[in-house]
């Protein structure tokens, strides 16, 4: 499996970005996708995850309400739509796929749900 994110950029405060993530290598709209980030020093964050059908989204605490994932089957692309950025959204973003068609995703632990990753896209937001 293949992830390829782009989309990153520099951006001012208040502003938008979307991020778009490319996948190959099995079929995509079997498999729910998610979207992580890690800044400078910290841990990896959980961001978002959309299941196979987009019928169930899910977010992380510190971006529900800016942030939108969604994804396009027919072109095996998810998306991630970020408004009203913070100068603390500043990190790369990563795109992932989940591990397995069957598994429930538990948001207390979003990471275990995923096995692939692609290789980041760097969001920096200017205060």
């Amino acid at each position: 499996v293949q992830l390829q994110a782009s989309g990153g950029g520099l951006v001012q405060a208040g502003g938008s970005l979307r991020l778009s993530c490319a996948a190959s290598g099995r079929t995509f709209s079997r498999y729910a996708m998610g979207w992580f980030r890690q800044a400078p020093g910290k841990e990896r964050e959980f961001v978002a995850r959309i299941s196979w059908s987009a019928g169930s989204t899910y977010y992380g605490d510190s971006v529900k309400g800016r942030f939108t994932i969604s994804r396009d089957n027919a072109k095996e692309t998810v998306y991630l739509q970020m408004n009203s950025l913070k100068p603390e959204d500043t990190a790369v973003y990563y795109c992932a796929g989940a591990r397995d068609s069957y598994s429930t995703f538990d948001p207390g632990r979003p990471s275990t749900s995923f096995a692939y990753w692609g290789q980041g896209t760097q969001v920096t937001v200017s205060s």
